[in-house]
């Protein structure tokens, strides 16, 4: 299964150093360790919403610094919208909505690179609204049925 070539895969693996250098250029940030505490912070934020296929998948395109500590959170049983998260994110680490709305932004472009299209559009479906913004992609919805 990991050996068949896939469609659109994601891009290179990197390091997790290489993640931190990225989050700080992505989210302007002033000193490494303000990138980590971003990085630490949103994804374990993401692995209390995440869940199944997607999560091995995301953990398995994750530095492993990275994976850890996403899988060590316990997903929860209530479903966050994606302002939801920002909002849960902002009460647990005592930030402003704005600032974890910023970490959050950061953090995903990132994951979004790491993950590639076909896993981000899996993670997508399995989250409830409002994430695909968090991660710089359009938020589509499908359409619903006309009332009879």
């Amino acid at each position: 299964m990991y050996d068949q070539p896939r469609a659109n895969p994601a891009h290179h693996a990197m390091t997790f150093d290489q993640m931190l250098e990225r989050v700080r250029y992505e989210g302007a940030y002033p000193t490494r360790e303000r990138a980590a505490a971003a990085v630490h912070n949103v994804l374990s934020a993401l692995g209390r919403q995440l869940t199944g296929e997607e999560r091995v998948g995301l953990a398995h395109c994750l530095p492993v610094e990275a994976a850890l500590t996403l899988t060590a959170q316990t997903p929860e049983s209530e479903r966050l919208t994606g302002w939801g998260f920002v909002k849960d994110l902002a009460a647990r680490t005592g930030a402003t909505p704005a600032v974890a709305r910023w970490d959050t932004g950061a953090v995903f472009a990132g994951v979004a690179r790491l993950a590639g299209p076909d896993l981000l559009t899996r993670i997508l479906r399995r989250l409830p609204g409002g994430y695909a913004l968090l991660f710089g992609q359009a938020e589509l919805r499908r359409p619903e049925p006309a009332a009879a």
